[in-house]
């Protein structure tokens, strides 16, 4: 993997949260002409934690702006260096989605498998992936020995001098934290008691949201019928038991108080965040003009 690959910021940051409301199965290498929009209620999802991590968007501008300055300096190098295609905006998807089980677009078509990435992502993503091939002495020129060093190195420094990169470990923790917390709420337990009253009404026997998008039996290249039809009560018994306002209300409550607690970390980490996306945002504008 490309050491300046940066795809993983926010995603991964959220990674621990999602995993348990996704299948095993990957994400089709063919991309989705029209990807279905996601509800509106997981659109808007907004917590007070979000403010201390990237979103995909911005990423994306810390990556375009290191990319620019790489290939200056690759080509004085005498070295050509293909900077990443962009991602439309519509193709990102909003910060917590899945966060407390199945969207209600992505079931009725996908079950609980990814839908597929949409044009601009796969094209990105395989930009990334075209780096790996590069031929050794490129490699090292951009990389280093070390994967940190070369044009990489020199590119970052320019963009920001000695901050150090942007630091996700409070963000990742306190997120977590926070999920796992609220989650043991009462109103968020009797929240999940009675989606389970639904989906046994149903048939299906599952003790909470992400057991059901976890199990085993969606393991399979396509979505099933019956995995769609798990996933559409799944997400009919969530409305019902109004599951995303009550626990999106006591996380809110709970990530309040995380951030209190720990004030200066987190304004030590989004200062830094802060730092390099202004940075990158003044090298793409200079690079417009």
């Amino acid at each position: 993997m490309s050491p300046s690959r940066a795809r993983a910021t926010t995603a991964l940051a959220l990674l621990l949260l999602a995993t348990t409301a996704c299948t095993a199965a990957e994400h089709e290498s063919t991309p989705a002409s029209h990807p279905p929009p996601v509800s509106r209620q997981a659109e808007q999802l907004r917590l007070p934690l979000d403010a201390y991590a990237s979103t995909v968007a911005e990423t994306h501008v810390v990556e375009d702006a290191q990319d620019l300055l790489m290939r200056r300096c690759m080509n004085d190098l005498g070295m050509e260096w293909k900077t990443l295609p962009s991602v439309d905006a519509q193709d990102t998807e909003p910060p917590n989605l899945r966060r407390y089980g199945a969207d209600e677009s992505e079931a009725v078509r996908y079950g609980y498998h990814p839908r597929p990435d949409p044009p601009s992502v796969v094209r990105r993503n395989r930009a990334w992936d075209e780096r790996e091939a590069l031929p050794a002495e490129v490699r090292r020129a951009a990389y280093g020995a070390s994967g940190t060093g070369g044009c990489l190195k020199a590119a970052r420094h320019r963009l920001v001098g000695d901050t150090p990169p942007p630091d996700y470990h409070a963000f990742n923790q306190l997120t977590g934290t926070g999920l796992e917390a609220s989650r043991r709420t009462p109103e968020v337990r009797e929240a999940l008691r009675t989606w389970h009253v639904c989906m046994a009404k149903a048939g299906f026997d599952y003790p909470d949201p992400f057991a059901a998008a976890g199990s085993g039996r969606w393991e399979t290249t396509e979505p099933t019928a019956a995995e769609r039809a798990t996933a559409r009560r799944d997400v009919a018994c969530q409305k019902s038991a109004k599951l995303m306002t009550v626990w999106a209300a006591a996380e809110t409550r709970i990530q309040h108080r995380l951030i209190q607690q720990n004030s200066d970390r987190l304004r030590e980490a989004k200062a830094r965040k802060d730092r390099w996306l202004a940075a990158a945002r003044r090298v793409l504008k200079r690079a417009g003009d």
